[in-house]
């Protein structure tokens, strides 16, 4: 089958949605298809349309389905797609959402979100992670906490930083964040941070086997997002077994779980450094997430996703 994957372009080309992207061209490719990615439809043959972003993809979705109308399209949906366009521009996100014949979300809480017509279209696939090639070895010399993420507005991105500051000055927590800034204003923001707070270094854009050295050197992942579809990095932090401090919303809790011990509400500076704290001083604490995050590992498994994508090529009739 030939499958044109639609993947709008970002500012650097390891966006989440990129790097989804091209996951799933693997997957699909190792399935037996054939698989082109372009940012926009172009009106080349097509057996098959999988779309990322039901709002940046809306013109190439109309544009393949007015040339085909009856093949079908895989859609799917980014967190900004149900937590923000479907409220802020409803009218291309739905429009997007109503043509294809299937959507796709990356964490168990979307149903809440999406319109109750379309939920029977809607299925879960969640992101894996290839387990480490080598042992995790967290840092002997200090308490490692690791951000990963670009620097944007809905990642909340300094909020680790800031709670780092209110740790007692004996604290050994030192914040490691690695992720682009978006505008020159998080640059910015960041740089001053470094500056004076000592517990906290922004090491910009990295290539991917630097987040895994990261990963592998931390004591903790921090994810203090404001909204997330189903980040991926969670799902390497587990396959890690990396615990994970995370904010309390449905792209996060719909991956971890509801009994989840290591949450904190949106924007809660202090609360984060009461869990840095008890990452630090209390191992009962940390064994509990690591125990929580053993539970959810299995959902990960590279197997598991590609058998999801078996299954919905299935449904749609391309075995």
């Amino acid at each position: 089958m030939r499958i044109v994957l639609i993947t709008p372009e970002g500012p650097t080309k390891r966006t989440g949605n990129r790097v989804a992207a091209m996951r799933w061209a693997r997957i699909l490719r190792g399935l037996g298809h054939r698989v082109r990615l372009a940012s926009d439809y172009d009106g080349q043959p097509a057996d098959l349309m999988v779309a990322v972003h039901a709002w940046r993809s809306s013109v190439s979705i109309e544009r393949f389905k007015a040339k085909y109308p009856t093949l079908p399209v895989i859609l799917q949906l980014s967190g900004t797609d149900i937590y923000d366009y479907l409220h802020r521009d409803p009218e291309p996100t739905l429009r997007s959402m109503n043509l294809a014949e299937r959507l796709v979300a990356l964490n168990d809480y979307a149903p809440r979100v999406v319109p109750k017509h379309l939920r029977k279209r809607l299925r879960i696939i969640h992101q894996s992670a290839k387990p480490p090639s080598r042992p995790r070895k967290p840092s002997p010399r200090a308490v490692i906490v690791s951000v990963i993420g670009h620097l944007r507005d809905v990642k909340d991105p300094l909020r680790a930083a800031e709670a780092a500051r209110l740790l007692p000055p004996a604290s050994r927590v030192r914040i490691e964040q690695v992720g682009r800034a978006y505008s020159r204003q998080w640059a910015a923001r960041a740089r001053a941070e470094m500056k004076s707070n000592r517990r906290y270094r922004w090491h910009d854009d990295v290539p991917a086997a630097a987040v895994r050295s990261l990963l592998a050197r931390s004591h903790a992942m921090v994810i203090s997002s404001m909204s997330e579809g189903g980040a991926n990095v969670i799902s390497e932090a587990a396959v890690a077994r990396v615990p994970v401090l995370a904010s309390h919303i449905d792209g996060n809790v719909g991956l971890l779980g509801a009994d989840y011990p290591g949450y904190f509400p949106v924007g809660d500076t202090r609360e984060l450094a009461r869990l840095l704290e008890r990452l630090e001083r209390e191992p009962a604490f940390v064994a509990r997430l690591g125990k929580a995050l053993a539970r959810r590992a299995p959902l990960f498994r590279p197997a598991r996703e590609i058998a999801a994508w078996r299954r919905l090529l299935k449904e749609i009739g391309h075995p």
